[in-house]
């Protein structure tokens, strides 16, 4: 009798990025700024991501990024000079946080020529990422620091393989904004069985309010499906058309995530985030909290 010994499922380490769209909604400020550059408070909002990444034991990071995006990089290269003089005036702090960037870990970028979608900057990555499962986190969404999302989908992917995606329920006035999924509970409070996924269903045809926000660990396979996936909604390759086709064999489960999220990528929500955050902070809540109610008693009613 042979006994055959189950092959270990691949670690995840390597984490994907996209960062090359336009930034249309925050123009003209995004020109010549990319929009992944903007800040909340102090630090630009695709760091914020970086770190999610890192936090969860990603040690390969690759940005996806275009034209005019020279500046993230740059960010997360080392400013010798900035050091330089930082150091001369002994300001060990700000030195500190300069160096951070550059050290959170192993950065790689490759740049997406022409914007086909998410779908199309995701495959970008085959050549880097090659056969092991990756995570895929998009700029605009923000996760609340230290929420254990990202690391509760790589567990899930260990156990069961295929591909994971992160389902938040929304009002159903926004599942149009959304890939929706249809789901199967399963014995997991906080995992399902996706059956099938819908781009930006009209609200009475949508299968559900679970809706995919911007964290997904994939398996290597979907470079295949997405190699084959045709244009989709808005004439670019979703990578929600690849993800349904994946869905349809039983190879994608959803993690159900009740916390935190930040669209910086709304205008409202990015404003909201920024309140947020600095209310947040030890060193500036002090200060800005008695101000912010001040202001808000002093605004008319509308």
């Amino acid at each position: 009798m042979v006994n055959h010994v189950e092959e270990p499922t691949p670690a995840v380490t390597k984490a994907v990025v996209p960062a090359a769209g336009l930034g249309t909604r925050f123009l003209p400020a995004t020109k010549a700024t990319p929009k992944e550059m903007l800040p909340v408070v102090d630090k630009p909002a695709i760091q914020y991501v970086v770190e999610e990444a890192v936090g969860a034991g990603l040690d390969d990071v690759l940005l996806i990024t275009g034209r005019s995006k020279r500046s993230i990089e740059d960010h997360f290269d080392r400013a010798y000079e900035l050091e330089e003089a930082l150091a001369a005036k002994e300001d060990w702090g700000k030195l500190d946080q300069v160096r951070k960037s550059s050290e959170l870990s192993t950065m790689h970028y490759v740049r997406q020529t022409d914007p086909r979608g998410l779908g199309h900057a995701v495959l970008c990555a085959a050549r880097h990422v090659g056969h092991e499962p990756f995570a895929v986190l998009l700029g605009d969404d923000l996760i609340e620091p230290g929420d254990p999302l990202l690391a509760r989908m790589i567990e899930v992917r260990q156990r069961f393989g295929g591909s994971v995606v992160a389902l938040m329920e929304v009002p159903p006035a926004e599942v149009s904004l959304y890939g929706c999924a249809a789901v199967e509970a399963t014995s997991e409070d906080d995992v399902a069985l996706i059956t099938d996924l819908v781009e930006k269903p009209a609200r009475e045809v949508a299968p559900s309010r679970w809706a995919v926000i911007g964290r997904y660990v994939c398996d290597p396979s979907v470079f295949d499906v997405l190699r084959d996936t045709p244009p989709g909604r808005g004439g670019e390759i979703q990578l929600t058309d690849a993800l349904k086709e994946l869905a349809g064999k039983g190879e994608v489960r959803g993690v159900l995530f009740r916390g935190r999220r930040y669209d910086t990528g709304n205008k409202q929500e990015y404003l909201r985030t920024m309140v947020e955050f600095a209310a947040k902070r030890e060193d500036l809540a002090a200060e800005f909290i008695p101000w912010l109610r001040t202001f808000l008693r002093q605004l008319p009613e509308t």
